[in-house]
């Protein structure tokens, strides 16, 4: 005898639908689904939420005796925020700072009360506020004032020189959506070594395209970056590629799944260890450590070495992004050349 609900309905049927509709493989997607949400939140607030300065490199110019004390009193500072050296002078300072081998300086001046800050906003404007209050609570405590120049000022269009970060962002999202969409379109399981390079081809195609588009626009029709536009296209062409290419080496090898991995790497992990919204001295060591070796770190940085610092320190960054390229394309041909053979053989 079948028992029924309270409504009347068949309780072995209703179980029967809920079987149906929501089937075992689901289940897992909407578990993994959850899941990386989850780890959005933990990924994006513990980067996030409690920014301190840790170890900044940060330079000191003054009479050689002046100059070790101060370096001394700034290594001493409690929770470590900088990590001064001292510097022959004025001009090598910002010779520094552009080159990217330093964040700040201080240039104490002997003969009178007021030093002065040298910052760099187009490297994140957070940074350069962070060390203005810590630096002039200093001053303050020593009855010397601070004036604050800045030498690599970020762009008056771009707010809290996050366009660089932006735009990253914006590389990265059309990487992994034009590989996903390639692959789901046809069935992600179907790669076979000719359908492999052809995605990769069109992949090159879209990368071209999308590193162009996103380089006028933040150039020439927002005004949000200054630079040069080539190098723009650049590196923005690369890194939508090394994104690109990354997403169909993980769906070659995990198939579905693999949506869910590049996720986890360039969104969840990547995005807020890039130095974005908090340049690499504020970030919390894991994401410190992490943000350089994945590709919105790696593009965030070289989109602002060439806005802002006259193309200086980007080789790291532009390694890294060719390496993501490169093991794309090697992991997508070796995995489909591996399941063609195996297809034959079967």
């Amino acid at each position: 005898m079948t028992q029924t609900t309270g409504a009347g309905t068949p309780r072995s049927s209703f179980l029967a639908e809920v079987r149906d509709a929501v089937t075992p493989r689901a289940t897992l997607l909407v578990i993994g689904t959850v899941a990386l949400a989850l780890l959005f939140i933990a990924s994006y607030v513990g980067a996030l939420h409690d920014p301190k300065p840790k170890d900044v490199p940060f330079g000191v110019v003054a009479p050689p005796a002046a100059a070790q004390q101060t370096v001394t009193r700034l290594d001493n500072l409690p929770g470590d925020p900088l990590d001064p050296r001292a510097v022959a002078d004025a001009a090598t300072a910002r010779e520094q700072i552009l080159k990217r081998e330093i964040d700040g300086a201080l240039l104490v001046d002997p003969s009178g009360t007021t030093d002065t800050l040298l910052v760099a906003t187009g490297g994140g404007r957070v940074l350069a506020t962070t060390l203005e209050t810590l630096v002039t609570t200093l001053e303050r405590s020593e009855a010397r004032t601070l004036r604050t120049v800045d030498v690599a000022a970020a762009d008056r269009h771009d707010a809290n020189g996050l366009s660089s970060f932006y735009v990253t962002v914006g590389w990265c999202v059309g990487g992994y959506l034009c590989a996903s969409i390639m692959t789901l379109s046809s069935g992600a399981g179907r790669a076979t070594p000719r359908r492999s390079v052809i995605r990769l081809i069109a992949m090159a195609l879209v990368a071209v395209v999308g590193g162009l588009g996103g380089a006028l626009i933040v150039g020439p029709v927002l005004g949000a970056l200054p630079g040069s536009i080539a190098a723009l296209w650049g590196v923005g062409a690369l890194t939508v590629f090394a994104v690109g290419a990354a997403t169909l080496a993980c769906q070659a090898v995990f198939g579905l799944a693999g949506i869910g991995l590049i996720i986890l790497i360039v969104v969840i992990l990547g995005n807020p260890s890039a130095g974005g919204a908090l340049p690499p001295p504020l970030l919390p060591p894991f994401w410190r450590d992490i943000g350089p070796a994945l590709p919105p770190g790696a593009a965030t940085w070289a989109t602002r070495s060439i806005a802002y610092f006259k193309g200086n320190d980007t080789t790291a960054a532009l390694l890294v992004l060719s390496a993501w390229a490169a093991a794309g394309i090697a992991i997508t041909l070796l995995a489909a050349s591996l399941r063609d053979r195996t297809t034959k053989r079967t």
